[in-house]
């Protein structure tokens, strides 16, 4: 191995160092609204007494120790500057994440392994904001997401479509000839079939779009590319071998942003969760109600109530707002009549540049 492949495991390595760093100030600041005080004396002295300090590598105790007093140091700083944190399912580079700072730049997203910890993490205080997609224009509904709107006591304040643009993506070292695999998100590689299949490239599935990226960027595979966001490039130190490799280019994603509760009657949509009564006809009276009052329905969903087999709910949404008494009305009716019902909020679309 001569220098400048040392000096390349060197620069490899240093960008793995930010990023756990990145990674750990992101823990710190779940921490901010689960305790009373920034200050926390015994934890601090917990972390800098841990084993891991005594070490004989070269790594000396005291240089660990001077090290850990810095990180907490920014950590504290972090915390107390109090910034929103906004919750997203997948990695850093998710287009749930450009979802998260489009609706807000200021905000700070955080990475989560699931929607159900997105939720559960919004719920609990952790995050004042989540950010989930709930359609895509050529897949349809996320029916986890659906599911936990069902579930969870959570509301909505705004809607975001996002556009979904594909990049081919790869090393620095690597020629676009030599692309011969390609992994992603299943829906993703469906979604750029067409220029998959004109270049040769085989298609691999993944568990997320940015985790592929993320996953090159570490394993660095020979002649291998993934398909993720343009923002993953960046995060990730990665080539853009193509931009837009989709489709269908009219692809994108409804998200809504949610929170612990949401107040407002302003907007120009709604969002319900409704259960009917097991009877003929129940869903149809429901209808009728919005169609008597001259209300236009933008989506119905209808998913099973997990906890009670054989049981539907219903998820709703409708132009308007709440401040109408023609949607009051009508919400009443359907809430006195209803075996589950759930208002979900009223909100306005945050629009969102291609």
């Amino acid at each position: 191995m001569g220098l400048r492949d040392i000096r390349t495991k060197i620069d490899l390595i240093d960008f793995e160092i930010v990023k756990l760093l990145n990674r750990r100030f992101e823990y710190a600041l779940r921490t901010k609204n689960l305790k009373s005080n920034v200050e926390d004396p015994g934890r601090e002295a917990q972390i800098l007494e841990a084993d891991g300090f005594r070490s004989d590598t070269l790594v000396r105790s005291e240089f660990s120790r001077r090290v850990f007093r810095e990180i907490l140091a920014e950590s504290k700083e972090l915390q107390s500057a109090n910034p929103k944190l906004i919750g997203f399912q997948g990695e850093h580079g998710a287009y749930s994440e450009v979802a998260a700072m489009r609706l807000n730049p200021s905000w700070i997203p955080i990475p989560c392994g699931s929607f159900f910890e997105v939720f559960e993490a919004v719920e609990s205080g952790q995050f004042e904001y989540g950010v989930v997609p709930i359609e895509n224009s050529l897949e349809g509904a996320v029916t986890q997401v659906n599911d936990l709107l069902v579930e969870k006591d959570l509301t909505i304040e705004a809607e975001i479509h996002v556009p979904v643009h594909h990049c081919l993506l790869s090393l620095a070292e690597t020629h676009q000839q030599d692309i011969r695999v390609v992994y992603s998100h299943p829906q993703a590689l469906g979604q750029c079939r067409g220029y998959l299949q004109r270049h040769q490239i085989e298609p691999l599935p993944f568990y997320d779009t940015s985790g592929a990226a993320m996953m090159l960027s570490k394993e660095r595979p020979r002649a291998t590319a993934a398909i993720a966001s343009e923002l993953c490039a960046e995060l990730y130190g990665l080539k853009i071998v193509k931009e837009r490799i989709e489709d269908h280019p009219s692809n994108s994603t409804r998200f809504v942003l949610l929170s612990r509760s949401n107040d407002s009657d302003e907007g120009e949509k709604c969002s319900i969760v409704f259960s009917t009564p097991h009877r003929a006809g129940a869903l149809l009276s429901v209808l009728a109600l919005f169609s008597e009052a001259g209300i236009n329905l933008t989506r119905i969903e209808s998913r099973p109530v997990r906890i009670d087999p054989g049981r539907y709910a219903f998820l709703l949404d409708f132009e308007g707002s709440k401040r109408d008494e023609r949607i009051q009305t009508v919400l009443k009716k359907i809430e006195s009549d209803a075996l589950i019902f759930k208002f979900l909020g009223c909100y306005s679309e945050v629009r969102a540049t291609p």
